[in-house]
């Protein structure tokens, strides 16, 4: 079987990076990508359209079917009743997750405007969050046909045991994260000088 662009990157160049950066001594000590689950959220008063609107676009970015959730009790100040749909959710692993990467790194995030990075904040135990506002930035969305934009929740789970194994792992895959005030005077310098 093939692999994905991202696993080859990964198995090719990020191993041998890391292992040179953190000194493992054991292979299965270098820290990968475990799963990304893909979650988008919406109200309570969502009619069974909505849901399925919901549910087809996510399936189309995912390439695989969501399963929706549902509420496990009913808050009255929030209208919301037990076993009312809520939200829906996707978990990737394996080549479907490096195909997702590879095109949220390479193609959607680029797309989004004035796109300057993404934080370089992790969990605490070295998985990353990611917020999209606008679910359009990925190819398989066609404009025309969405009725409404939905944000979503990419969670990307890895095995390293500290936020900068984590950040090491991803920037090594390719994440566009945002250059710090020091790294872009740098960088502007670096330009100015070339120039």
């Amino acid at each position: 079987m093939n692999q994905v662009y991202l696993q080859k990157v990964y198995n090719d160049t990020v191993v041998p990076a890391l292992k040179e950066k953190f000194g493992y001594a054991n292979v299965h000590d270098i820290p990968r990508i475990q799963k990304v689950v893909l979650n988008s959220g919406f109200s309570a008063s969502a009619d069974k359209a909505h849901v399925a609107y919901v549910n087809e676009e996510i399936k189309k970015i995912a390439g695989q079917r969501p399963v929706t959730t549902k509420a496990k009790l009913s808050i009255s100040n929030f209208k919301l009743r037990e076993g009312q749909p809520i939200g829906v959710k996707v978990t990737l692993r394996g080549a479907a997750m490096y195909d997702f990467m590879t095109r949220l790194i390479m193609i959607a995030l680029p797309c989004i405007r004035d796109f300057r990075g993404v934080s370089t904040k992790l969990d605490g135990q070295g998985n990353y969050t990611l917020g999209i506002e606008d679910h359009t930035i990925f190819p398989e969305i066609s404009v025309e046909g969405s009725t409404t934009n939905l944000g979503m929740d990419v969670c990307i789970v890895t095995t390293a045991k500290s936020d900068d194994e984590g950040r090491e792992l991803l920037k090594l895959l390719g994440m566009p994260y945002r250059k710090t005030s020091a790294e872009q005077k740098a960088a502007d310098e670096a330009a100015a000088g070339a120039a």
